[in-house]
């Protein structure tokens, strides 16, 4: 007999306002054990410096992170002008200075460069991995981290406000675009150095500020039914993604993890909530009559081929 996991099977997403000086793996934790939960994940990381939103994923929500982290985000930050640091970030050791500070007209015109695709190199203070190891590990032990740049997009940024030696500001990016080297970038293009002193996420996806929780609102209801006031559905994280139902037989063959024909009616279904489009290669999310999570399954050659099972055992 194998052994039972340690918790209980818990689903669903936490939307964590996470609090400055603990770590994504730190909140992660700390929200396993308030629910008592078997198995969790992020969709994310967050600095221990920043705060906002970080996404926690419990049972089998840690199967839709990817979508997740595939989702839009938005900052709040603050840049310091005239220095630089290891990390790009307060955190950092000083590693050089200018008198150089950038006026509001100068960064304004600035800003049409960092937006759209940039070609942008990870801060070394990174979880990218490097020879099998995170970038931050190495950078730490005092190693010459080399990260090679790699294309992220910013679809929208604004100068919030700005004095002589800060400036504030909102980004609303995609996936793996860092804060800090933007910061450090754009201070260099402005003929100075910078680094970011405070920052926030204040959106991820569908999910915004006011939908998060902290903390200290979490921590008295630990292993207490009340907590789960505070768990979001599964499908929470799947938004985007086209929803079609699935009953009798085909459920029990999905949830077996073996394909389905798409018959004439699915296929009505699909055209009428699909719209007209392309519909081979496309992710579909199958629900059951009821409306419970049954897969994520991608249509090809006539079928429905799920690739992630959702399994809400017990045990």
């Amino acid at each position: 007999m194998g052994r039972r996991k340690k918790g209980n099977p818990v689903h669903g997403w936490v939307i964590l306002d996470k609090p400055q000086g603990l770590t994504s793996t730190q909140a992660v934790a700390a929200v396993r054990r308030i629910f008592d939960a078997q198995k969790a994940g992020h969709a994310g990381t967050l600095d221990p410096m920043a705060t906002g939103i970080l996404a926690i994923a419990l049972g089998e929500a840690t199967k839709t992170v990817p979508y997740a982290m595939d989702a839009d985000k938005v900052y709040r930050f603050t840049a310091t002008w005239g220095e630089s640091r290891d990390s790009d970030d307060a955190e950092g050791k000083l590693t050089a200075t200018s008198p150089k500070r950038p006026m509001a007209d100068e960064i304004l015109a600035m800003l049409p460069r960092f937006t759209g695709v940039l070609n942008q190199v990870p801060p070394a203070y990174s979880a990218i991995k490097v020879d099998g190891e995170r970038a931050y590990d190495l950078a730490r032990d005092g190693q010459e981290v080399v990260l090679e740049p790699r294309p992220v997009e910013v679809f929208e940024a604004r100068l919030l406000a700005g004095e002589k030696d800060q400036a504030e500001f909102k980004i609303r990016c995609g996936k793996g675009t860092y804060v800090r080297s933007w910061v450090r970038d754009i201070a260099l293009a402005l003929g100075t150095l910078g680094h970011v002193s405070a920052l926030r996420r204040t959106r991820l996806g569908s999910w915004e500020e006011k939908d998060a929780v902290g903390l200290d609102t979490l921590t008295p209801f630990m292993h207490s039914p009340a907590a789960f006031g505070y768990l979001r559905p599964l499908s929470t994280a799947l938004d985007g993604i086209p929803a079609l139902a699935v009953s009798g037989p085909d459920t029990v063959r999905i949830r077996s993890g073996n394909p389905i024909l798409i018959r004439a009616n699915l296929f009505a279904k699909m055209k009428d909530g699909f719209g007209d489009g392309e519909l081979s290669g496309l992710t579909v999310f199958l629900k059951d009559e009821e409306g419970a999570p049954v897969a994520l399954a991608e249509i090809a050659e006539g079928e429905l081929r799920p690739f992630r099972v959702f399994n809400f055992s017990t045990s």
